[in-house]
């Protein structure tokens, strides 16, 4: 008698090559702990966001008014000194995941606007993803003009970054709206542009206070450069948002 493989009944089969799990593998561990040396600081403060945290820093982006809370951050000492708590622990600090992830819902927003307009080419997405990175660089600039006229120390760079990429949230809001229903565009821009005024207002003022305690000979100063960062948004925002132009 022989069974359905043609061999005989009764017969133990070897067993199948195991095949190495995740938990087998040495290289496994290896990389995981490398991964975990390597970018467990620079991941876990940039990039350690929960979705707790996106839904409650993105109601913070788009719609500033509404927080209650307060904008500074949470410290703690850490190895003797005093540190900053990371995103996932901490509303108001910077992150990158989500200026990561608007930039790119930006750019995808965009080809889908060209396309209903009938515009779309692969050199017109290219054009509005250079122009995005020059105005997220137009942002970090401004964003660390700003601090530098003021004395505002020294602020991580990776801070600044994060900061002005959240300007491609509310561009995406707007850009949906569009989608959804062209007239309400022309009233989502400007209300973006005014909400991110206001959030990088409220923001650098926490920055800059946070750093210079000890000195107010620069108040009125700091008022009229906060005053012209809000309202360079409205350009910058309008700029961005002319897809199809």
């Amino acid at each position: 008698m022989y069974d359905g493989y043609g061999n005989p009944t009764g017969m133990q089969m070897p067993p199948p090559n195991p095949q190495p799990g995740q938990f087998g593998n040495p290289f496994y561990g290896a990389s995981s702990g490398l991964i975990r040396t390597g970018l467990g600081a620079y991941g876990e403060k940039f990039l350690g966001s929960s979705s707790e945290f996106m839904q409650s820093n993105l109601k913070v982006i788009l719609f500033p008014f509404l927080h209650r809370g307060h904008w500074t951050r949470i410290s703690e000492p850490v190895g003797g000194r005093l540190s900053y708590k990371p995103p996932i622990y901490d509303i108001n600090a910077p992150d990158l995941y989500i200026p990561f992830m608007a930039f790119g819902s930006f750019i995808i927003l965009a080809g889908f606007t060209l396309g209903f307009m009938g515009k779309f080419t692969p050199e017109a997405i290219n054009l509005h993803f250079t122009r995005a990175l020059i105005g997220w660089a137009l942002q970090l600039v401004m964003l660390k003009g700003l601090l530098y006229s003021m004395g505002g120390g020294e602020v991580p760079l990776l801070d600044l970054v994060a900061y002005g990429g959240y300007l491609f949230a509310g561009l995406s809001t707007a850009v949906v709206s569009r989608l959804v229903w062209p007239c309400s565009y022309n009233v989502m821009m400007p209300w973006m542009s005014l909400c991110m005024g206001v959030f990088l207002v409220r923001t650098m003022k926490r920055v800059l206070f946070a750093e210079m305690r000890s000195s107010e000979r620069h108040s009125s100063r700091q008022h009229y450069f906060l005053l012209f960062m809000a309202i360079a948004q409205f350009p910058l925002f309008f700029w961005l948002g002319s897809i199809g132009a």
